[in-house]
């Protein structure tokens, strides 16, 4: 592999690179490169001009800016969704824009139901497929679902229309009354946003729970689950209780308690 000013040269093919790692996606995806180059370059990953490979993959790189590149196209969308085919709409600039990833599939079919009533809480909602399965087993419940990219909000309050739920409410986190506290939290942590930030995002949230309440949280293990475990039982005080309460395909299930008054 040889590298220019202008991109990393692949055999037949030459990936574009950015410096600007907002557009450019993360040096994680060169491992990939050379599967792409040895399968001839599927349709989906197009060549331009000069034996260009586009990376289209990577528009949604950055799907945790507030207002990502590219235009806001929706279109259609069928997935199940407690126990149900749901048709559903999305766009591109968000989060697995194509369907529900892996780490949101394990934590939805292994998470215990959440709280018939009160608050629930999706941190980081995306289309809305962690909110919209919470409101559907939580009718008598209120979802907020918070997402910092204004696309996924549009489409989680989209989506809830389409379902007929009234009792989800897509924002931005600024939009929240800092007063609420929630029953339940459920989350797939976007964890590519860097440690720092995902800390943050995690202080502002978790010490909301109510007490009683339990946030679940599924994290790929290779992506530091463990980590996150024992930075969670370290930061949070004495009335939490932080553990690992499953395993599946690669990924843990992090459970985080608040006690009970």
């Amino acid at each position: 592999m040889a590298h220019s000013a202008e991109g990393v040269y692949l055999r037949r093919y030459r990936v574009a690179t950015r410096r600007d790692k907002t557009r450019a996606g993360y040096l994680e995806i060169k491992i990939m490169f050379f599967s792409l180059a040895d399968a001839n370059a599927p349709s989906r990953f197009p060549i331009g001009p000069g034996r260009q490979l586009i990376w289209p993959i990577m528009e949604s790189a950055h799907y945790f800016s507030a207002q990502p590149a590219g235009p806001f196209t929706r279109k259609p969308l069928t997935v199940d969704l407690a126990g149900e085919t749901r048709r559903l709409q999305t766009s591109s600039g968000i989060f697995s824009p194509d369907g529900i990833d892996k780490g949101t599939a394990v934590l939805l079919a292994d998470v215990p139901a959440p709280a018939p009533q009160g608050n629930l809480l999706d941190i980081g909602c995306g289309w809305g497929p962690i909110a919209l399965t919470m409101a559907l087993r939580a009718p008598h419940a209120h979802v907020y679902a918070v997402d910092v990219n204004e696309r996924c909000v549009t489409l989680t309050n989209e989506n809830a229309g389409l379902l007929g739920l009234s009792n989800v409410t897509a924002s931005t986190p600024d939009a929240v009354d800092p007063e609420v506290r929630f029953d339940t939290i459920w989350s797939n942590p976007p964890i590519r946003i860097g440690k720092d930030e995902l800390h943050a995002l995690l202080r502002l949230w978790i010490p909301r729970l109510a007490p009683g309440g339990s946030a679940w949280l599924v994290v790929q293990k290779n992506l530091g689950s463990d980590s996150l475990q024992r930075w969670l039982a370290a930061e949070l005080d004495s009335s939490f209780n932080v553990t690992r309460e499953s395993t599946s395909k690669s990924f843990r299930i992090l459970r985080v308690r608040k006690a009970s008054r």
